[in-house]
């Protein structure tokens, strides 16, 4: 008698959670500074919309302020990271990842302006899909 499959939450660990950064680069500080704390308001709400969650099985991207919209990928499904930290992200601490999927219906994911050590979380996500993978039994093959 074979086990069931694991749910979702089980052995499912928390890497990050989250919203993009209020001010996410120098320029944005400049940009308040100048329109006298409009900017910072517009940028709430901008952020307000957008909550990201990443764990050792899946990334989860919640979209919307009055309507909701819920994207997620399983980490096994992703094919390639890359890492952004521009100039002005860097000097106030925030960065950028993204993910490149096998998902049909939206291949490329992103993480953006988030405050956090964004080199850690890249590879802590990348050792989870490595793990993942192995659990799955799955391999990714290039051609």
């Amino acid at each position: 008698m074979s086990s069931p499959e694991p749910s979702p939450t089980e052995d499912e660990t928390i890497l990050f959670e989250g919203r993009p950064a209020l001010l996410p680069n120098a320029l944005s500080y400049l940009w308040t500074a100048l329109t006298l704390g409009l900017f910072a308001l517009y940028r709430y709400y901008v952020t307000s919309g957008l909550h990201y969650k990443v764990t050792t099985r899946r990334i989860v991207v919640e979209t919307g302020v009055l309507s909701k919209k819920l994207e997620q990928v399983d980490l096994y499904r992703i094919a390639d990271y890359a890492v952004e930290r521009p100039f002005g992200q860097r000097l106030v601490g925030t960065g950028n990842i993204l993910f490149e999927t096998l998902d049909k219906s939206d291949s490329h994911l992103s993480l953006r302006e988030i405050q956090t050590d964004v080199v850690a979380l890249y590879e802590a996500v990348r050792k989870a899909t490595e793990i993942d993978r192995k659990a799955r039994g799955v391999r990714l093959f290039e051609g």
